[in-house]
């Protein structure tokens, strides 16, 4: 994907960050800024860090050193009023931390069942996001989970049913549909398509893709799979041990890539 043009103000900037578990376990001295409308791509095998770095940018997860910046157009100052500044997110109670993940962030979880409440309807669970933001009408709501089911390809008639019984991959969608039926500001995305058979993850990103363009979604991705990256990623960060190894363009990196650890990430997926 050609990346949007950088003069796109930035929304998100990590700032020397670091969360160590011990020597090349985590993230270490992670510097990077994402662009509004713009998709990052991390990338890199099992044990690279590129998760706990999520978890890390995603208020999740304190980190040992460094900051994590965002700018949001909803802040509060002092007075209660909005404006928009920058805040970091480490500086900010939890309550405020988790209260920007429901009303201004969202979060994918390679497990769609970490991300759905099992126990109430389809339509609920898309619902309950909207009613973090004030929507109380109930007819309302249930349009809104109906016009969502059908944007991401299940039966609105299904509003009813419980996700249980759903498949993984319809699993999946419903959890799409809960974390961008708010139009957030920015998505964080873990493995979106992992633990899918092939034929449902070709289904599923071609369906991300759509809406990621439709939306203008900032998102930043985790993944290990490169056909993903370069599917839906403007640009890319490999990670190898905890560390950025190289970082640019996706096609740049994937057609050409430049250090011997994403060169090997490369030869493996072409190799037969």
């Amino acid at each position: 994907m050609k990346c949007p043009e950088l003069q796109r103000p930035a929304l998100l900037e990590a700032r020397g960050v670091s969360r160590l578990y011990g020597p090349g376990k985590g993230c270490e001295a992670i510097d990077f800024t994402l662009h509004r409308g713009e998709v990052l791509g991390i990338v890199g095998e099992s044990g690279s860090g590129k998760s706990t770095l999520l978890r890390v940018l995603s208020g999740l997860e304190r980190p040992d050193t460094g900051q994590v910046a965002y700018r949001s157009t909803v802040a509060q100052g002092h007075d209660g009023a909005g404006h928009e500044g920058e805040l970091d997110l480490y500086a900010l109670g939890e309550a405020r931390r988790r209260a920007l993940l429901r009303m201004e962030w969202g979060l994918v979880h390679q497990n769609p069942r970490d991300g759905l409440r099992l126990g109430v309807s389809a339509g609920a669970n898309i619902g309950e996001r909207l009613m973090a933001l004030g929507e109380r009408h109930y007819g309302q709501l249930r349009a809104a989970g109906q016009d969502w089911m059908g944007r991401v390809e299940l039966d609105p008639k299904r509003i009813d049913d419980a996700p249980k019984t759903f498949s993984g991959g319809m699993q999946q969608r419903l959890q799409i549909a809960r974390t961008l039926v708010t139009r957030p500001n920015l998505v964080f995305m873990d493995e979106p398509t992992g633990g899918l058979d092939v034929s449902v993850q070709a289904r599923l990103l071609d369906m991300l893709r759509t809406l990621v363009r439709e939306l203008g979604l900032s998102v930043i991705l985790v993944t290990h799979d490169l056909a993903v990256a370069r599917l839906l990623a403007h640009r890319l960060m490999v990670m190898r041990r905890g560390q950025v190894v190289e970082s640019g363009l996706t096609d740049q990196i994937l057609d050409d890539p430049q250090h011997a650890y994403t060169q090997l990430l490369v030869s493996s997926v072409l190799t037969p």
